[in-house]
């Protein structure tokens, strides 16, 4: 075996070998799934001992191919590859301790433990759809930067379940509308689920699926080490993307259960594993390989070493300012012209104000940013007019024009949020994309997802309350923000005008990991009517009215901000000072100093205003009725007359703090 491609020939023990381990582990921790990884063994080591273009020894080379493993369930087929191509940070141990409390080799592969993991997976369909916005991204990126830069593949591994999930439906059409020719899912066609053989739940001929969405299609024997090689070359000169559809058997090897859905998310048992030994032939203690496989699976780990050199050579050649940057957006790290562009367009934002929707001011930001970000790239859910997601002289991406920056992702939210994320973990571009606040329930997996690995991605929610009015009550969240805010790590910015848009924005794109950016559709009065240092809203909250000292605070969001001001001005004229506070970031708030949240708040009494569920204010206020809030759904009618009906009004609130602070105003929450 050498150094740049291993025989077909000699392919089975290193596939034995990739078995043995995941089916070791699985046993050693008591749980797991090894059927997948004994039957997808030889597929995997047909692609990274021959196709796969990537090296071990510089795992974040960024013109690496990508591998996903869509099918999270069978990690161990990832962590073996990993350790046994030379990944310096998968030893041996970290394989022994496969799903015990600590181990990097946790349950589904997690972005972040280990190098050569690109994406979380688990929720079945998300690396599909993932991995469709990674080979986006590379196609963007390579329209910009050239071939020479940018020219790698994404290869994807998944399985029944991931295929009847409807996210990859939406997945699918996205990459055959597009062209997207150098992704290929190679589908683990085993006929298998849980519940016993596919045909309980499906008829689906996943071929002439794919084949309808524009993609071209092979069958495999997926124990076939010389098909497999002819479907992945194949798939490497295809014109479209390609779907490889693998006909295997779960738990390959097990001699009683093979074919089985008992191989899919159980240990196969001691002595199913000793037996299956002896079926492959295979005369080794568990973890233990024979040093001529680990030679030869190493040697793999290597064999992109010298296009590697010959990239970098490349990289060093290229003209300064291009090299420059490139190495910058692949680095995530924003131009210095950045922040001053944004500083500029708040002063003449302050300078002549004026009432408009968020959405608006939300499309001015995006605006500012992206003259001065071209990593910036946006898109919405067949949306575009309605949440304001393309400023002007944002490019379109189409079929034909992939340079493009705004992508019409059609009506598919949750397709487009996973491949937000896939753009974003891709790199050098910083990706948001729009629909309706309410829909936020279509793309919550992704967005949950992407919490979970801490990336920046901008999910764009307009059409953010009541407000919305006529469209009922299908179209009016209520619990939306409160679901939102209860992700850990994720920041859910709701700016109040055009001004507070454009610092949330700015925090949002020069931060770490996802935000959610929730604007208004309806016309709102600017509340910020001078220069403020620091982008104030970048705090999570501030004092926007009032002082230190006050007999009660008005903490508000988004378009109620503006309402909070109006309730202050009325408690005035019964001799109450109210403190406006605005909220734009719950989540940034809480990181501040408990010295700066204490003077933001006050200790007077705390009242809330939201026109959305309460769920949540009365970590501030204390007290439930000091919110006001909806705790019901909405109804079809003008968004004046809505909010009238839930008593959100500068009138209404006022008389009910003045009914609740009529005794005597208390000093503490």
């Amino acid at each position: 075996m050498n150094d740049t491609h291993i025989p077909l020939d000699e392919i089975a023990p290193l596939a034995t070998a990739l078995r043995f381990l995941a089916a070791d582990a699985v046993e050693r921790a008591g749980t797991g799934h090894p059927g997948m990884p004994l039957g997808m063994a030889d597929l995997a080591t047909v692609l990274f001992t021959r196709h796969l273009k990537f090296d071990a020894s510089e795992p974040k080379w960024p013109d690496r191919d990508r591998f996903v493993l869509s099918n999270g369930h069978g990690s161990m087929l990832l962590y073996g590859l990993l350790h046994l191509t030379g990944y310096a940070d998968v030893p041996l141990e970290e394989l022994r301790n496969f799903r015990k409390a600590g181990a990097l080799a946790a349950g589904h592969p997690e972005y972040g433990h280990f190098a050569g993991i690109e994406t979380t997976t688990g929720p079945l369909g998300q690396g599909v759809a993932t991995a469709v916005g990674m080979a986006l991204a590379e196609r963007m990126l390579a329209a910009e930067f050239c071939a020479d830069l940018v020219d790698h593949r994404t290869w994807v591994f998944c399985g029944d379940g991931c295929l009847m999930e409807g996210v990859s439906q939406e997945a699918i059409s996205l990459a055959g509308h597009l062209g997207l020719s150098k992704l290929t899912l190679v589908f683990d066609d085993n006929s298998t689920t849980i519940d016993g053989p596919t045909s309980v739940s499906t008829s689906d001929d996943q071929r002439k699926r794919f084949e309808a969405s524009g993609w071209a299609t092979i069958g495999v024997d997926g124990h076939d080490a010389e098909a497999i090689d002819r479907a992945f070359t194949y798939a490497r000169a295809s014109d479209r993307p390609t779907l490889i559809a693998a006909r295997t058997r779960i738990g390959f090897g097990a001699p009683t259960k093979q074919g089985l859905s008992a191989a899919h998310g159980s240990p196969l048992g001691a002595g199913e594993v000793e037996a299956m030994r002896k079926a492959l032939n295979w005369h080794h203690s568990p973890f233990e390989i024979p040093e001529a496989i680990a030679v030869a699976w190493k040697a793999a780990g290597r064999r992109g070493g010298v296009e590697r050199a010959a990239w970098q050579r490349r990289l060093e050649a290229t003209e300064p300012a291009r090299r420059a940057a490139f190495s910058r957006r692949i680095e995530g790290r924003l131009d210095a012209a950045v922040e001053p562009a944004v500083q500029a367009a708040i002063a003449a934002q302050v300078a002549k104000p004026a009432a408009v929707p968020v959405r608006q001011g939300s499309q001015l930001a995006t605006g500012v940013l992206a003259s001065v970000m071209p990593e910036l790239v946006g898109g919405s859910a067949d949306l575009t007019s309605s949440v304001l997601s393309r400023p002007d002289g944002m490019p379109p991406l189409t079929p034909g024009d992939l340079a493009g920056r705004h992508i019409s992702f059609g009506v598919r939210e949750h397709g487009m949020a996973a491949a937000l994320n896939g753009i974003a973990l891709h790199g050098g571009f910083v990706p948001y994309a729009g629909t309706y606040l309410t829909f936020s329930d279509y793309a919550r997996p992704a967005i949950r997802l992407a919490a979970l690995m801490g990336i920046r991605t901008i999910f764009l929610m307009s059409h953010d309350s009541i407000g919305v009015g006529e469209d009922g009550p299908t179209h009016q969240p209520i619990e939306h923000l409160a679901s939102l805010r209860a992700i850990p790590g994720l920041k859910v910015y709701r700016p109040a005008d055009s001004v507070e848009a454009l610092e949330c924005w700015y925090d949002a794109v020069a931060g770490q990991g996802p935000s959610v950016m929730v604007v208004a559709r309806q016309k709102v009065p600017q509340v910020r009517l001078s220069l403020a240092e620091g982008m104030p809203a970048r705090r999570g909250a501030y004092l926007l009215a009032g002082g230190a000292e006050r007999d009660l605070t008005l903490l508000a969001s988004g378009s109620e901000v503006s309402l909070a001001l109006e309730t202050r001005e009325l408690l005035a004229k019964h001799g109450l000072d109210a403190a406006v506070v605005s909220m734009p970031c719950w989540e940034v708030f809480a990181r501040q100093d408990s010295a700066y949240q204490a003077a933001v708040l006050g200790d007077a009494p705390r009242f809330a205003i939201e026109a959305a569920s309460p769920f949540g204010w009365e970590r501030y206020t204390g007290r439930s009725d000091h919110i006001f809030g909806i705790s019901t759904f909405g109804f079809s009618a003008p968004g004046s007359v809505v909010y009238g009906h839930f008593g959100l009004t500068p009138s209404a609130i006022s008389e009910q703090i003045l009914r609740l602070t009529s005794t005597k105003l208390k000093k503490a929450v």
